[in-house]
């Protein structure tokens, strides 16, 4: 048996306006699209994140992030690391596209985020809070919201002044390509002119030794950032005279239902998202994957060896939640301000060890930032 979504959406595509993103390269997709061009090595020597041990002596982060840097000092001391990456990503989304926020629309401008369980680190901390503390367990009441799923949508919201459809989805290694279907179910019908959908990761120690102790990645070293991306309706960007940086065709997720066979349920997954996006395997130019060993397998059934493959691991490490949404910035850093790119087809693929398999079928325009027109 498998379980699965129907993914027509009565020829719906979602364009994208504008993104933001927080990688070991830098702040930006500028500096994300720079990093990946030269190939430059993200790694960093993990005691700069975490002074506590971890399975690995390395890790793909943020050294000497603070929120305050870059949002300022004001509503800042409580937020999380994961809280301020989201909300910067968000605020960087913003930014690079040239739709404009104000108070005659920003209740038809929402925030739809992935997680799996919110921020770890906040959680755990504040959980031995309580038992390490004095009875009756003083633990700092004002911390509490950052244990929260949804603290993250909620403070990018309520940052960015966002009164639009609210939303976090539970999704783990398939959370960005659940937002993104979230997403384009809630523009086709109405419910909001634009949506910034994404996920964001922390380095914790915690993950690390969880990854590291039931070997559910294909990497050992952990890593932090995400992606945050502006959609709307392509057709009505281009009715307005407005051109997306990018399309997102096609996507399609679901669940074995127990079948062991992940490579075989994920190229039939593939097959199906090709077809939903009227799109040939030899016609697609890039592929990202999530770095698994079955999506490789499947990729070689269904794909072939033509399209250039990338697995997000090698570039960004072990992000469980936010690798969905660095793969669609990677493809987007592909083709950011590169012309000759204008058109080019790319697949994202993504699996879980419990059995969830997913995809999505994007269309590059080549353009650059604000270059919408």
């Amino acid at each position: 048996m498998t379980v699965t979504t129907d993914s027509r959406t009565e020829a719906f595509v979602l364009g994208v306006s504008g993104w933001g993103v927080l990688s070991p390269f830098g702040l930006g997709a500028d500096e994300f699209t720079a990093g990946l061009r030269t190939g430059r090595d993200g790694t960093v020597d993990a005691t700069a994140l975490t002074e506590e041990p971890v399975p690995d002596p390395r890790a793909y982060g943020l050294v000497g992030f603070r929120a305050r840097d870059h949002l300022g000092r004001k509503g800042t001391s409580f937020l999380d690391r994961r809280t301020a990456f989201a909300v910067l990503a968000c605020g960087q989304a913003l930014a690079d596209s040239d739709l404009v926020v104000g108070d005659d629309n920003r209740d038809r401008v929402g925030v739809v985020l992935g997680t799996s369980v919110g921020s770890l680190q906040s959680t755990s901390d504040y959980s031995r809070d309580t038992l390490v503390q004095e009875k009756p367990y003083l633990v700092n009441p004002i911390l509490f919201p950052n244990t929260v799923l949804n603290c993250a949508a909620g403070q990018a919201a309520i940052w960015h002044q966002l009164r639009g459809v609210n939303t976090t989805l539970a999704g783990g290694g398939m959370a960005t390509l659940a937002a993104l279907r979230y997403a384009t179910t809630v523009l086709r019908r109405g419910r909001a002119e634009a949506l910034l959908v994404g996920a964001v990761d922390e380095y914790t120690p915690q993950l690390a030794w969880t990854e590291h102790a039931t070997a559910a990645s294909p990497t050992a070293v952990g890593g932090e950032g995400g992606a945050v991306f502006l959609v709307e309706d392509a057709a009505a960007m281009r009715a307005a005279g407005r051109e997306p940086v990018a399309e997102i065709l096609a996507v399609d997720l679901g669940h074995t239902g127990g079948r062991t066979d992940l490579a075989a349920a994920l190229a039939d997954r593939v097959r199906r998202v090709l077809d939903q996006a009227d799109v040939h395997p030899q016609d697609l130019a890039t592929v990202v994957t999530s770095g698994a060993a079955a999506e490789e397998q499947a990729l070689d059934e269904v794909v072939g060896p033509d399209a250039d493959r990338v697995a997000i691991t090698d570039l960004a490490g072990n992000c469980p939640t936010a690798a969905g949404a660095l793969q669609v910035a990677a493809v987007l850093a592909h083709q950011r301000g590169a012309p000759e790119h204008d058109g080019c087809l790319s697949l994202i693929v993504a699996s879980t060890a419990d059995g969830s398999v997913g995809a999505a079928v994007l269309k590059g325009t080549g353009r650059a930032a604000r270059d919408h027109r």
